[in-house]
């Protein structure tokens, strides 16, 4: 996985409405970029409406939220709209933004191997440069950590 200091990977995804995507369209502000394995699980719900509720202090602060996972455009516009959702959800199914993180990782449950996406977030600077990183995210009380540290990068 990246660390903080690293160059952020350049990533060009279609959003929920099929509009193509890059981290460097936002260049010179701070952008906060989650992995999250997929749409309408209990664990990326409580994700997702997180960041949507601090949606409006994220945007205050000029910085742009991106939420990517390997499900399609389609699912992210129904997930989008069913939560009500206000945060940009990117549709990476060719798993490119994913690996280049280094959040595709071997995962384990019920004894069973397998390859998901491991939730991790980071705080990308205006210099397009890793700020902070999280890897194995645990939902609770994580989006308003990720503003605090916006916050005291920004100070």
């Amino acid at each position: 996985m990246l660390q903080e200091g690293d160059a952020a990977p350049e990533f060009a995804l279609p959003d929920a409405n099929g509009e193509i995507r890059k981290l460097s369209d936002h260049k010179g502000h701070f952008r906060v970029v989650y992995f999250y394995p997929k749409d309408d699980t209990p664990g990326c719900t409580k994700e997702a409406q997180s960041f949507t509720e601090l949606a409006a202090e994220f945007g205050a602060l000029k910085a742009e939220v991106f939420g990517i996972s390997p499900d399609t455009v389609k699912s992210h516009g129904k997930f989008r709209d069913k939560y009500g959702l206000h945060i940009t959800l990117l549709a990476d199914e060719e798993k490119a933004a994913i690996q280049a993180y280094g959040v595709w990782v071997e995962k384990k449950m019920y004894g069973k191997a397998y390859m998901g996406v491991e939730r991790s977030t980071f705080l990308i600077g205006p210099d397009g440069k890793i700020a902070k990183a999280w890897k194995g995210v645990k939902v609770p009380g994580h989006a308003a950590a990720v503003l605090d540290a916006l916050k005291k990068h920004q100070a």
